[in-house]
């Protein structure tokens, strides 16, 4: 087992730096944003526990790199029914919790966890390993109903929760691996079509509450002064008390907050952006979506590179979630987009996203450092 774990100098040589470097400084920028926007209330307890599992997730990404992809190939439907169970345990009484509308949470001795975060991980897995298998062969009549199936069974306990965020976050991963294998567009547009349907059935089934269909629709309407637009209109005041450069924020724990702090619901987590448009300005926003690009770009880099489809289909699944997650985030944050439980990679608040989301990247290292052969 140790064996598995040693990195030879050799392999150590190709991993790609930058995308190590652009992840470590997401995480920084993160939360030393949510100290800033949740020292005044809370203290330093968030930062702790995002420091806390940025040590876990740091564990995480060294043995998700050490291991040859190859080797976890082998154990993809091991970690994908363990994940649809621990989705199934979400809905047990005494063992699923509620947060914010959803029972999606588990509860532990030292937090919560929150099993659909690692679903669209292990979905993207399956896909890869189901795909690999078929040679790619996505078209086939009997490959596709297999992959739907895979696709279908861990978001069904995803939207009985409901949590139509992470619902839709699992569709638009599948759609950009189905699109980028060369699935039939006829089909995906079906498929679209199919989610929109999926939409208006789940809406009118009563699993969603009438203050969580308000808040979604808010942003058609954002001049309506009531509850549902609440969080988007502190949103849209704190991004403009930001201006070029920002408020400047205290840095000490007893010191002035700002707009965002003070007024933004969820701020360190849904609307962290807010925080950050409003803490470090116009400027610190671009700072933030220059990360994000640099990252985005090298991990397209490595699934174009990637000697198997294995290896390719992880890549693409983890630049279509950054992908829909940064746009659906900041789209609602902005006015542009409905308002969903979607939290910002990497940067928001939250131990099940960051640690899921490193070991994501961890599999991108794993795939770009050992898509050539190394001779010892």
């Amino acid at each position: 087992m140790f064996r598995l774990l040693k990195l030879d100098m050799k392999l150590i040589k190709e991993i790609d730096k930058t995308i190590l470097i652009s992840l470590i400084l997401l995480i920084l920028y993160g939360t030393f944003n949510i100290y800033l926007c949740t020292k005044g209330q809370f203290g330093l307890s968030f930062v702790k526990q995002q420091l806390g599992w940025f040590a876990i997730s740091l564990v995480a990404l060294y043995i998700f790199v050490a291991v040859d992809y190859k080797i976890i190939f082998n154990y993809v439907p091991i970690l994908y029914w363990g994940v649809v169970v621990l989705l199934i345990l979400t809905m047990v009484p005494g063992i699923g919790i509620v947060v914010n509308g959803a029972r999606g949470w588990i509860r532990l001795g030292v937090g919560n966890l929150q099993p659909s975060e690692f679903a669209k991980f292990v979905i993207i897995l399956m896909l890869g390993k189901k795909l690999d298998e078929m040679d790619g062969k996505i078209n086939d009549v009997k490959n596709f109903f297999t992959l739907a199936f895979y696709c279908i069974v861990p978001v069904i306990f995803i939207v009985i929760q409901p949590d139509m965020g992470m619902s839709m976050v699992c569709f638009f991963i599948v759609l950009g691996i189905f699109y980028t294998m060369g699935f039939d567009t006829r089909i995906i547009a079906g498929g679209l079509a199919c989610l929109v349907l999926g939409i208006v059935i789940v809406w009118n089934s009563g699993l969603i509450e009438t203050y969580q269909k308000a808040r979604f629709t808010a942003f058609l309407n954002p001049s309506i002064d009531d509850a549902s637009t609440y969080h988007l209109n502190q949103s849209l005041i704190a991004i403009g008390s930001g201006g070029l450069l920002g408020s400047s924020p205290s840095l000490a724990q007893d010191g002035v907050t700002t707009y965002a702090a003070q007024n933004v619901p969820e701020v360190q987590t849904d609307f962290i952006f807010a925080a950050i448009a409003d803490q470090w300005g116009f400027l610190g926003a671009i700072v933030l979506l220059m990360l994000y690009g640099f990252l985005i770009y090298k991990m397209i880099s490595v699934a174009r590179t990637s000697k198997d489809i294995f290896g390719s289909v992880i890549c693409v699944g983890i630049v279509s979630y950054f992908l829909f997650a940064i746009l659906q985030n900041i789209g609602m944050t902005i006015g542009l987009l409905p308002i969903t439980g979607i939290t910002l990679p990497l940067v928001s608040y939250g131990g099940s996203s960051l640690l899921t989301t490193v070991i994501s990247i961890a599999l991108v290292i794993n795939v770009g450092m050992r898509r050539k052969k190394i001779h010892f």
